[in-house]
Order: C-alpha cells, then structure tokens, then sequence
C-alpha cells in the first residue's frame, strides 16, 4: 500500500480538482509538508512521536543546540529549509544514566548556577600598537562564547552544518569570513579583553563562540574577534552587512588571535593602537568542569553545569515532528494518520483558494480526524498511573544497584 498516494487522492476528492493539469502532485506534496511540519507539532503531540534524543558531550562545551534536519528536496526541487529534529523536550535529564535537573527558566537556572564574571583589573600594558599582547590569565578553565541556533543555520547557509563550529586551517587560508557570517545577535561571547583608545573609546576584543580545529588534542582555542553592531552576518549573494563582528589583524593559529580556554592564555592583536602605558583588562567566567549535574533548556540550546571535563552520554524524552514527505512509498509511518493528514492538507488548499463554503462542510471531518488521532495518544498516557509517594512501595527495584554490582 502506498499511503502517499492515498493521501494525495483523498485530498483531490476533498478539493474536487481530479485533474493534475488542476493542481499538481507537486503542489500538493507540499501542502501535506506545509500541515505536517508547521501545523501537527503545534496542534497536537502525540505518544507514538516519543522519542529519546542523546548526545556526546565535548569537553570543555557547556552549551549545545538542538539538532537540526538537513536541507530535504521535495518532488519538483522544492527545498524544505532548515527546521527542527525535535519538537520539544521533557525532564528528567540523564547523565551516563543518572538523572539531572532540568531547568526551563533562566532566572531560577542561574541563581543555582551564576557565572560569576571574574574581572581581572590589568591584566597587560598597552605599547603604543595593535598588538600582538601575549596575555595569561590567573583563572581558568573558562567557560567559552556561545553561537545559538540562528546563527548555525546562518553558518551552515555558507559553510557545511556543524555544531559547535570548528573553523579549519583550509578556511582560514582561503579567507573565509566565518566570523562575518554569523549575525552579532546569534553571538554570546564570555571573554572580553578591553582597553581604551587616545579618545577614551572603549576597545574591544571578546570571544566568537567558534573554535578552531587545531588538531594539538585536549586544548580548547576559540576564536577572537572585534563585536560590531547589529546585525551582522552576510547578505543573500554573501556581502557583508555593515557592522556585524569581523576577525583581528594578523589571522589566526594556536598562537595568534585565540584563548585557550583550557590554559587561559592568548597572543592577540586589537583592532585599534592601544597607546603606551594604558591598561588592559579582562573578563570572564570560569568553573571547575565535572559531570554535569544539572541542565538549562532555553533559547533552542542545553546548557550542562558544570561544563563536562571529558566525554559524556547525555539523553533526554524528546517529541520529534513528522519527517519531511519525501515521495516515497514509506513516506508516512503510521497509516492512522492518512486521513487526518489528507484533511489537514486539503484545508489549506480551500482556505488559500478561498473556498469557505466548502471549507466550513469538511471542518466538523477535519477536526473528528484530529480527535481520533489524539485519542490514540492518550489511551497510552491514561494508562499509567499518576505518580505519589506510595507508588513505588513495596517494589523489589534495589536503588543501590550499579552497574559494577550492589552496594
């Protein structure tokens, strides 16, 4: 049985267009894509979409984004953009298999967990040039900048997809604008050095939330750079918007325009002379890395405290959206769905051609088929208990088990 084609069937004796000279299968296909990606997660979530999402962490990262689908070709080369894996998430979090908080609110997240910025007074001397100020600080490991979701699919736009973004030596010798790329308002930098010019303007040079691939091992080395004003990033054929974040004088190496994070030294030019004998601070925050024991969803991202010092399994309840209609014959996985797909798309159609009279006749069936594919979902949830104090009394589970035995 081939259920994309049912589908499309369905949705023609709903819209009474038999014809593909009337409305293609084309068009059609995207309309289904349009219901199941933008309109099913958001209407309705359902159990059999339940899912667990995990991941590796990389030492010395405390923040990841949400994974995100690849560019998909619909039948006729239509692309359907970047969009997301999932579609929500639920607590508890699991750190190799022990459960962690998880916090949705950023207020109550950082009054547990603050990052305290230490503010080191001087740090350097200016010298009456740009640079390069070879620079060690008293406090490390550091916690690094942070590019959001907007701003990896503006990077992914020009370069391949990658979180968190590690800038290659073949990218730096080309002359990529990696860093113009990402637009100033997807950037949270959490190391600044500061001095002050001839005119007592403040000058700048933070961290860019991008890493470069040095292939050393261990060390972690993010990328300098001067923050502009927003926004930033490039424009549809790849010219610079006025104003975003550009790269320091001089390029970039291990030794030249990063911080190690790890090490909390730098070597690195200003944008601007700093006259002789004018101080140089910096600021930033730091914690001693563990296994994370707790965790922040927020703005598309998970942010672990503390930041993981190695490798960590990291998983966690997530809700996935329907895939993209691909024009295959397994395109919908659950056949249950067919006809409330078939109407979801179909309302589109009448409510775009402005056919309300007929729109009105197939909602009270549009939304009978919503219902009933709700229903499915909540026989599932309505069958486990709710939980209380008493629900695990008189359990054999032994909380004490490990995995290396009991204790």
């Amino acid at each position: 049985m081939n259920l994309l084609n049912d589908i499309l069937t369905y949705i023609r004796r709903i819209i009474k267009s038999p014809s593909n000279s009337q409305i293609t299968d084309v068009l059609l296909i995207d309309y289904v894509n349009r219901f199941l990606l933008m309109d099913v997660d958001a209407r309705i979530q359902l159990f059999d979409y339940k899912t667990k999402y995990q991941f590796q962490t990389t030492p010395g990262i405390d923040q990841y984004n949400m994974p995100l689908y690849n560019i998909q070709v619909e039948p006729g080369n239509q692309s359907i953009n970047w969009f997301p894996v999932y579609q929500g998430f639920t607590g508890p979090i699991r750190v190799n298999g022990i459960n962690v908080p998880m916090y949705t609110q950023n207020n109550m997240f950082s009054s547990f967990w603050p990052n305290f910025v230490q503010n080191q007074i001087q740090i350097a001397t200016g010298n009456g040039t740009t640079g390069p100020y070879p620079i060690n600080a008293s406090f490390f490991p550091a916690i690094p900048g942070h590019v959001d979701l907007t701003g990896i699919i503006a990077y992914a736009n020009r370069f391949s997809y990658q979180d968190p973004i590690f800038v290659t030596n073949a990218q730096i010798t080309a002359g990529d604008p990696f860093i113009e790329t990402v637009p100033t308002t997807s950037v949270y930098p959490a190391v600044y050095f500061t001095a002050t010019d001839v005119n007592g303007q403040n000058i700048i040079v933070a961290d860019s939330g991008q890493f470069l691939q040095s292939g050393t091992g261990g060390d972690l080395f993010g990328l300098l750079m001067n923050p502009g004003l927003a926004p930033g990033g490039l424009d549809s054929v790849g010219v610079p918007i006025p104003g975003g974040n550009t790269p320091l004088p001089g390029g970039y190496s291990t030794t030249l325009n990063t911080f190690n994070y790890n090490l909390g030294s730098t070597n690195f030019f200003f944008p601007t002379v700093i006259p002789q004998g004018t101080p140089i601070t910096a600021q930033f925050s730091y914690y001693q890395p563990g296994i994370p024991r707790a965790a922040q969803y927020f703005n598309n991202s998970l942010t672990l405290r503390p930041p993981p010092n190695t490798q960590y399994l990291v998983d966690l309840e997530a809700y996935l959206p329907p895939a993209a209609f691909l024009n295959t014959s397994n395109a919908i996985p659950f056949g249950y769905m067919s006809e409330y797909i078939a109407r979801g798309a179909a309302r589109k159609i009448l409510a775009d051609t402005g056919d309300v009279e007929q729109f009105e006749f197939y909602e009270p069936f549009f939304r009978e088929q919503e219902t009933l594919v709700w229903k499915r979902s909540q026989r599932q949830w309505t069958a486990t208990r709710t939980e209380t104090i008493y629900s695990h009394r008189g359990s054999t589970q032994n909380y004490n088990q490990s995995s290396i035995g009991t204790s």
